[in-house]
């Protein structure tokens, strides 16, 4: 390389995709049975039914498990009608 080259950093993604993608988080909680955690995922998030197994199943072994990413608005949407089922959810 000769001292006029220079190394070029990667280009860093702007603030704005980052703040834009967010995810919707589900929280064991020890209370619900996973029928109803399966049937709350698959109508408001639109899962079906095996990824909504999945999820619940991650959920209880690890404690939680991203369920949904997207756009704030849509995913608060889904969070505030989980919560009315008093399903523990963040989006982060």
């Amino acid at each position: 390389m000769t001292s006029k080259e220079t190394r070029r950093k990667p280009a860093r993604e702007t603030a704005t995709t980052d703040s834009q993608e967010k995810l919707l988080t589900l929280h064991n909680d020890e209370v619900h049975t996973f029928d109803y955690v399966i049937q709350a995922l698959v109508d408001i998030c639109g899962h079906d039914h095996l990824q909504a197994t999945q999820c619940t199943l991650i959920a209880h072994y690890k404690g939680k498990c991203g369920i949904k990413q997207g756009e704030y608005d849509k995913l608060k949407a889904m969070k505030d009608a989980l919560t009315e089922l008093e399903l523990k959810v963040t989006i982060e």
